[in-house]
């Protein structure tokens, strides 16, 4: 169980990481971008890419046990 919720986890950090580096107009991503924007302005593109990273890692370690046991 922990492999498919560590992939979900990693798949939506890549989501994160591909639409912040695309800068994409993909619905889902332009309301999360748009609410961020209020904060952190035109930065809320590379805030994207930071957290798509650290969330893409934090899957890796739930997929592999590390983390959720």
């Amino acid at each position: 169980m922990h492999v498919l919720w560590g992939g979900l986890t990693a798949a939506a950090g890549f989501f994160m990481l591909v639409c912040g580096l695309r800068k994409s107009e993909f619905m889902v991503y332009w309301l999360m971008a748009a609410r961020s924007k209020l904060l952190w302005g035109e930065s809320a593109h590379r805030f994207y890419q930071v957290v798509g990273v650290v969330v893409i890692g934090f899957g890796v370690l739930v997929a592999f046990g590390f983390i959720g046991r």
